[in-house]
């Protein structure tokens, strides 16, 4: 199979299958894999940008967040470029690259309650975040927080 072709271009046959082994594999990454890369469109320039950036599973949500500061310290906050992007165009590709490597069509919607945004970030799996600042009531206020949907998947080949 070329590279660009997806898992629907194969037999029928082929394709439940493999969308059923892909879909536990892909269960286990949103547990476990902590490292991808996103591409979003630039909310200017309105071309592809990719970004590596951690993602969390709280509850079963999948959620992408950070710092108030973009380094990841207690500094000044700053603002997220792939988070004005998904702003502009919530459509991207979440494309996991640790256990198994896929792009999943995916959309982003900004967390905005207080009360859902401190609900995530006091979650077991935030608290690298809860480490990096002072007070947990600025990293509530001001981190970048999405949730992610997925759409579908395509299977992108391994090189």
């Amino acid at each position: 199979m070329s590279r660009g072709n997806t898992i629907s271009s194969l037999p029928h046959w082929f394709y439940r299958k493999f969308r059923y082994q892909m879909n536990d594999r892909i269960s286990k990454a949103l547990i476990n894999d902590r490292t991808i890369d996103i591409i979003t469109t630039g909310a200017r320039t309105g071309l592809p940008r990719r970004t590596e950036i951690w993602f969390h599973t709280v509850d079963g949500r999948t959620i992408i967040c950070g710092t108030p500061s973009a380094s990841g310290d207690k500094g000044p906050r700053a603002a997220r470029d792939w988070l004005a992007n998904l702003r502009a165009n919530p459509e991207f590709l979440f494309c996991l690259k640790e256990s198994v490597q896929i792009e999943l069509p995916a959309r982003a919607v900004e967390i905005v309650d207080p009360e859902d945004r401190g609900y995530l970030m006091s979650a077991p799996a935030t608290q690298w975040y809860r480490d990096q600042v002072d007070s947990v009531d600025d990293l509530v206020k001001y981190s970048p927080i999405v949730e992610v949907f997925f759409t579908e998947f395509n299977e992108t080949p391994a090189q």
